[in-house]
């Protein structure tokens, strides 16, 4: 017999995948969760019908979300993660020397200890004296900690539910109090294929309340679309280029390069029209 799963990405576009073993289900007091093992994709996180993670195409997004605004910063001390229970931006966070301190602000316990016993490769950053886990309200978290941290990368669920306020303007200039100087803000923005109107008013948001922003791209293929965005706000430096080439060990990353790190700042027109960076053109 065959077992798929199928998130419906849109209400007349999904993903289906065959599941070759369902490892976990379990309610949670905020999720419906499950991690599978897919014959295409490895182990997969889900969370409300929504994919969160899969072991085969992860590391894109993770080390994009926190490489890009940790090299942009140069030279980062103390990092908050807002959500990603499962770990993943944590342990590319990781990866630089100059951290210090790692906060993960995490809402569900659950997700947390779930992703530690499935996806070790995942979250076995975790456990590193370097870590502190802070369960409870992200956004109270982040109200609580002014002038705290040098980068705060916001690793959201979808736009439903409790995960609302970190979409919102009010969240972002919680954000700013809570950097230290020349600090930087990064945060996954869905995608610019089935999600437009949040990407223009995410954008909107992030250049009212920060000096300098930017929006970058990179594909998760178990994403909606495929084509996945971040927004980027910083204190000082310009976010778009990296600041510091030795902060990563060579070969310590799968997919992000300093290459990559400009290229992804290159938007498409339509992605530039989208957010505002153009005006849209008059096409026959």
């Amino acid at each position: 017999m065959d077992l798929w799963f199928t998130e419906y990405q849109t209400p007349a576009v999904g993903l289906a995948c065959r599941v070759t073993r369902t490892l976990l289900r379990q309610k949670t007091a905020y999720h419906d969760m499950a991690i599978l093992e897919t014959e295409a994709f490895g182990r997969m996180l889900v969370l409300n019908g929504a994919i969160q993670l899969s072991t085969a195409d992860e590391f894109v997004y993770h080390e994009m979300l926190a490489h890009v605004p940790l090299q942009a910063h140069g030279r980062p001390r103390r990092v908050l993660v807002v959500g990603g229970g499962d770990g993943g931006t944590v342990r590319e966070v990781l990866r630089h020397p100059s951290v210090e301190e790692v906060v993960l602000a995490e809402i569900d316990q659950e997700v947390v200890s779930a992703c530690q016993a499935y996806l070790p490769e995942v979250a076995g950053g975790l456990s590193d004296p370097r870590v502190t886990l802070a369960i409870g309200d992200g956004v109270a978290h982040v109200e609580s900690h002014p002038g705290s941290y040098d980068v705060i990368l916001v690793d959201s669920t979808d736009p439903v539910g409790p995960a609302t306020r970190l979409f919102s303007r009010e969240f972002l200039e919680s954000c700013r109090r809570a950097l230290r100087p020349g600090g930087v803000v990064a945060a996954q923005t869905e995608s610019p294929f089935y999600h437009r109107e949040v990407m223009a008013r995410c954008f909107s948001d992030f250049q009212a309340t920060f000096p300098v922003t930017g929006v970058y791209l990179a594909p998760v293929p178990t994403y909606p679309s495929g084509l996945w965005s971040f927004m980027v706000g910083s204190l000082g430096p310009d976010p778009s280029r990296p600041a510091d080439l030795d902060g990563l060990a060579a070969g310590a990353t799968r997919y992000y390069t300093p290459e990559v790190h400009r290229a992804a700042f290159v938007l498409p027109r339509f992605v530039q029209e989208l957010v505002g960076l153009v005006q849209p053109a008059v096409r026959p």
